[in-house]
């Protein structure tokens, strides 16, 4: 029997569905594949069937009656509860709007896709491709692996169940009989939780306030468990109990929503406003990761929302900062990945505050256990892909492990190569998104490289090609009136660092690169770019670059892999609280002397950046920026160092001797040798006085100095070996003259 959604066949399946989901407290799916105007009265027949109460479809057009959002507004749906959800990929499929819609369907609700004929889906020309490609590449050349795959893969999963156009219905899934203890465990003593899990969350929560300082608290968990109510939860209880002021902070105020809600549900007499809730006397307010990090007002509690999309670095300068903080992630999610997270920053935790807690909720509030619905998203989106075992490449080195550039069509089919080789990068990567996936399988100017060991993904890397652009648009990006979609290296140097050149030559960037955690430090990594080198050069490309938020660590990998710093980028990320820094290594003669030029204007620039718009840079990435791989000659004159020397016993004030000071730190620090000289909080200072211009007493505190006096003899300390050093032979007989000289003595006039 063929469907004719005017009849009752579908509408009848559908109430059987529902029902069965509702017995069972899962979800359950259809997928309706055909053309768009069959797929709609399809699924209008299958909401009718169902009975469904609270309905929302995703798509350019809902249908009168029905609450409509386009997918690119599904994040408005975080922290709500459906009970039918019809996702109209005929819109576009967003993974991410997919990813965090059906997570707000609850147990007994039902979910319908509705899709192009299955064999035309990977040919269909998705919406969504005009946000993939780049120029100059249009739509039609993004490429329909990703939605072959889901083709493949989302009408087989546990939970749905396929109606295809003009073919006959299938009859009703069994249902699976629900396990033991599958229902919601409800807590007896606290009507705003609603499980054991969620108030073991809660009280956790309570402690970090009222029991000892830096004792911080992860709390981790799947979609769909409570933890955003948990948190909003706690801070009411700690509100109505007079707790001053809670901030609440996460990669958007969007994503941090969900946990107002639930506290202002709980302080009915309570103000609320955008990002922010007052009563009971105290305040919680929204404040995003990077000016969290940066202000001085203190902080009852620090509540950090999705912490798995927040790069490490920040998060360790919010821990650093607030004695009392909690972190809560989802470690399966559309916004990052939690095990990621928890690999890097349980680092951060042990070193900083050992006796950190961790809390898990496990149990679904939303759903009960083993929901099939949470399965199908999972593998649709690779959600719970996992690198290789650690035992399977735990031999790997640089001499069994095979290099490739893989075929992205056998890639597409290969689900274990595949789940390895995404599960990597969401593990390295703080926010590796669905919309990755895609834009790895599909994006039209994308390689994937992969290094292999007994057939597993040991490292990886995904490789962007770039600029290219004839005069006439390279003038347009040098001058700002032009900004083609992609092309991130090629256009920051010729807009931002006026080399219009850069935008003409070809660029092969290096956007994602991971070494599987087992393997890291055995040289995988270098070699890896050394291999993706070497082809693009015999590809004729220009030159290869990377861009990144700024570490010590991956400055130091990227120079050991050729690559050296061109520009660094005057404000920090708002989204990595980082200063993000360009790499370039030439692979072609043009390639290699816009290289040399971009290297050049940048060491020239930087001490002088250094003053203002990059006056808050950690002095140790300033060093590593700074130094060179050959030292310049030193452009100190005899009076310099008369006067240095001076300064450095103290004969001469700081002020008058500034111009010699500024030129021997800038000659220190582009010598490795000479820059060894100086430990932390050497460095710290050198950099922090000379270079950032900071205050006296700002440098005092950080070094826990009482003033200027100790601040400024710190600075003489500093200096002298760097005298010495550089200087030679023409400074050492004024200096053991003026060691010669007894305390109170006067050095006779040179």
């Amino acid at each position: 029997m063929s469907v004719d959604p005017d009849k009752t066949p579908l509408a009848e399946l559908a109430s059987t569905l529902a029902r069965a989901a509702r017995a069972a407290r899962h979800r359950r799916g259809l997928v309706l594949a055909g053309e768009g105007r069959w797929c709609r009265e399809a699924a209008m027949a299958a909401l009718q069937g169902a009975g469904l109460g609270q309905v929302l479809w995703i798509g350019t057009r809902g249908p009168e009656g029905v609450r409509s959002l386009p997918g690119a507004r599904a994040h408005r749906v975080l922290g709500r509860e459906l009970d039918g959800l019809v996702f109209d990929a005929h819109s576009g499929f967003d993974p991410e709007a997919f990813g965090v819609a059906v997570g707000a369907l609850r147990g007994g609700g039902l979910l319908l896709v509705l899709t192009p004929p299955l064999q035309d889906w990977p040919r269909f020309q998705d919406p969504e491709h005009a946000r993939i490609a780049v120029y100059p590449h249009g739509p039609e050349a993004v490429s329909g692996r990703f939605l072959a795959r889901l083709a493949r893969v989302l009408p087989a999963a546990q939970g749905m169940t396929l109606i295809q156009q003009g073919r006959a219905l299938p009859c009703p899934p069994r249902p699976p009989r629900p396990p033991p203890g599958s229902g919601v465990a409800q807590t007896q003593d606290d009507d705003a939780c609603r499980t054991e899990d969620q108030r073991r969350a809660v009280q956790a929560i309570r402690r970090v306030v009222r029991g000892h300082r830096r004792r911080p608290l992860v709390l981790t968990s799947d979609r769909g468990r409570g933890k955003s109510a948990a948190l909003g939860i706690a801070a009411a209880g700690l509100l109505r109990e007079g707790l001053g002021r809670i901030v609440v902070t996460a990669p958007s105020l969007e994503t941090a929503e969900p946990v107002f809600r639930h506290a202002a549900r709980l302080l009915p007499g309570a103000h609320a406003s955008r990002g922010a809730l007052h009563g009971q006397g105290g305040r919680m307010v929204f404040q995003a990761p990077d000016a969290l990090s940066n202000t001085q007002e203190r902080a009852d509690l620090v509540l950090v929302d999705e912490a798995a999309a927040i790069p490490t670095p920040l998060l360790e300068r919010l821990l650093r900062r607030h004695a009392r903080i909690v972190f809560a992630t989802t470690v399966h999610g559309y916004e990052g990945s939690g095990r990621g997270f928890a690999l890097r920053f349980q680092r951060v935790l042990d070193r900083l505050t050992p006796q950190w807690k961790a809390q898990r909720l496990e149990t679904p509030i939303r759903w009960a256990p083993h929901d099939p619905i949470e399965g199908a998203v999972f593998g649709a989106l690779l959600l719970a892909a996992s690198p290789a075992p650690e035992g399977a490449v735990a031999g790997a080195d640089l001499g069994s492990c095979l290099v490739q550039r893989l075929d992205r069509d056998a890639l597409a089919q290969d689900e274990a190569a595949l789940s390895e080789l995404f599960g990597l990068l969401v593990l390295a990567h703080y926010r590796t998104r669905p919309s990755d996936l895609r834009q790895l399988l599909d994006g039209p100017n994308v390689e994937v490289w992969a290094m292999r060991h007994g057939g597993h993904v040991a490292a990886c890397a995904l490789v962007a090609r770039e600029g290219g652009f004839d005069a006439v648009i390279a003038e347009a990006i040098w001058a700002g009136r032009r900004r083609p979609r992609g092309h991130l290296i090629p256009q920051s140097l010729a807009t931002h660092g006026g080399l219009e050149q850069a935008a003409r030559l070809s660029c092969a960037r290096i956007m994602r690169i991971a070494v599987h955690p087992a393997l890291q430090g055995r040289g995988l990594g270098r070699c890896l770019v050394q291999a993706i080198s070497r082809h693009s050069r015999q590809a004729g490309m220009d030159y290869l670059g990377a861009s990144f938020g700024a570490t010590q660590g991956l400055l130091r990998f990227w120079a050991r892999s050729g690559l050296v710093p061109v520009r660094v980028g005057v404000t920090r990320g708002a989204a990595s609280g980082s200063h993000s820094v360009i790499v370039l290594q030439g692979l072609s003669s043009r390639g290699e002397a816009l290289c040399a030029e971009a290297r050049s204007r940048f060491l020239v620039h930087l001490p002088l950046l250094l003053s203002e718009p990059l006056h808050d840079l950690a002095p140790g990435l300033a060093a590593c920026l700074l130094r060179r791989e050959a030292p310049p000659p030193v452009a100190l004159d005899a009076q310099d160092w008369r006067d240095l020397v001076a300064f450095g016993f103290g004969l001469r004030g700081y002020e008058v001797s500034l111009v010699p000071i500024w030129r021997l730190v800038c000659a220190a620090l582009a010598d490795p040798q000479a820059s060894a000289l100086l430990d932390g909080p050497a460095l710290t200072l050198v950099i922090g006085k000379v270079l950032q211009r900071r205050a006296w007493q700002v440098l005092a505190r950080e070094l826990n100095l009482p003033g200027r006096a100790q601040v400024l003899e710190a600075l003489r300390q500093a200096l002298r070996p760097l005298i010495l050093r550089l200087g030679g032979p023409s400074v050492r007989p004024q200096v053991e003259r003026l060691r010669a000289l007894k305390p109170g003595e006067t050095p006779p006039a040179p």
